[in-house]
């Protein structure tokens, strides 16, 4: 059988680093490194060729089915699919996820509703799938889910886990938690340190396939936004709260640049109090939800958290990392004196989260900026 054929015009081959954008619809994606967009009209209709005989496919359909199970049940008959349709809400919209069984490929598919200013509700079908012959048929697997999890139907969904992880690991209760700090509680669900913690591993076993790739540094940014994106709601609640507790002014009024630094240097002295913990057979990487509650991380846990508290009081932030050094550190865009990195044409004042030093200091052994490189989250 041919490949899914959604293809109106041919465009020349393109190739994508960084999240991708639809103006026409609203939605965003960010596929693995590597895809490249081979047909499509820009539109409606979208075409991917990944690494590995992966493929990627999304059309819009605007007003065509009354409904999504019209639509998945013709698109079922037209493939001959044997997969399995299961529907669920995300994000207060109708979504669904189709396992992919049909002549030589298998595959995920997702089919999610897009916000519309007509009567009509249009709905954006995605499928992801590879020759089932590929030995390699269990990691590609985790390609087809994370590019369909990349999928942010509207502007707000992109601060929210993805499609995959919310129906794979629903949120479950909300539930009153103890914070890191004494005496400060959150509203945090019940189901969000493990989906999130496994949403990690999963970026990070597709990271590692980059490995000795022209898409290291691509693939790392990438694999540091996507958590970023599933974090985000996840300890929102959390995170106002030690905002609130760090609070420096008069309630309710915009910060001074004097106020600002001194809001993010309480902040890094908060995470540079965690325990240092690391774990080398997996990720590496510990799971904010862990790390707000229970105070403990390695670097990069710890300066995207810095990160995130200072973005919800509305303060620049980015991360900075270094292979070379395997190191992370966090970036602040406050005035005053200090080691700065430059990135995106901002000079950032460098966070050091794993020793107890003021904002803008570094270790001189780790202050080569050419082995560094920044992941802004909020750009």
């Amino acid at each position: 059988m041919k490949r899914i054929a959604f293809v109106l015009i041919f465009i020349p081959l393109l190739a994508f680093a960084g999240p991708m954008y639809s103006p026409t619809w609203g939605f965003f994606i960010d596929l693995p490194e590597g895809y490249e967009f081979i047909d499509g009209d820009g539109k409606d209709r979208f075409s991917f060729n990944g690494p590995q005989g992966l493929m990627f496919d999304i059309v819009v359909y605007n007003g065509r089915f009354n409904s999504m199970l019209e639509l998945v049940n013709d698109v079922n008959a037209k493939l001959s699919n044997k997969g399995d349709v299961d529907f669920f809400e995300y994000a207060g919209r109708l979504a669904s996820v189709i396992t992919l069984s049909f002549g030589e490929f298998s595959g995920w598919g997702l089919a999610v509703e897009l916000n519309s200013n007509t009567d009509t509700k249009p709905i954006m079908l995605a499928l992801a799938y590879y020759p089932a012959a590929n030995a390699r048929g269990g990691e590609l697997d985790l390609f087809c889910l994370s590019a369909l999890d990349s999928i942010c139907p509207s502007e707000g969904a992109r601060r929210y886990p993805g499609p995959i992880m919310e129906y794979s690991y629903p949120r479950g209760e909300a539930k009153k938690t103890p914070l890191v700090i004494s005496g400060l509680t959150a509203m945090i669900h019940e189901n969000d340190a493990e989906a999130s913690q496994v949403l990690i591993e999963r970026e990070f076993a597709i990271f590692n396939s980059y490995l000795n790739t022209p898409f290291l540094q691509d693939a790392c940014i990438r694999y540091y936004r996507f958590i970023y994106r599933d974090s985000y709601s996840r300890i929102s609640d959390a995170v106002s709260a030690i905002a609130r507790n760090f609070a420096v002014g008069a309630s309710g009024a915009k910060m001074t640049d004097d106020q600002k630094r001194l809001f993010a240097q309480k902040t890094l002295t908060f995470v540079q109090g965690f325990s240092y913990e690391r774990d080398l057979s997996g990720s590496d990487f510990l799971n904010l939800v862990t790390a707000i509650t229970q105070g403990r991380g390695d670097c990069d846990s710890r300066a995207m958290l810095f990160a995130l508290i200072l973005a919800k009081a509305d303060i620049g932030s980015a991360l900075m990392l270094s292979h070379h050094y395997s190191h992370a550190m966090g970036l602040a865009n406050v005035t005053g004196n200090g080691a700065r990195f430059e990135a995106l044409g901002t000079k950032w004042l460098v966070a050091e989260t794993t020793a107890k030093i003021d904002i803008g200091l570094i270790d001189q052994e780790l202050s080569d900026t050419s082995r560094w490189y920044a992941v802004v989250f909020e750009e």
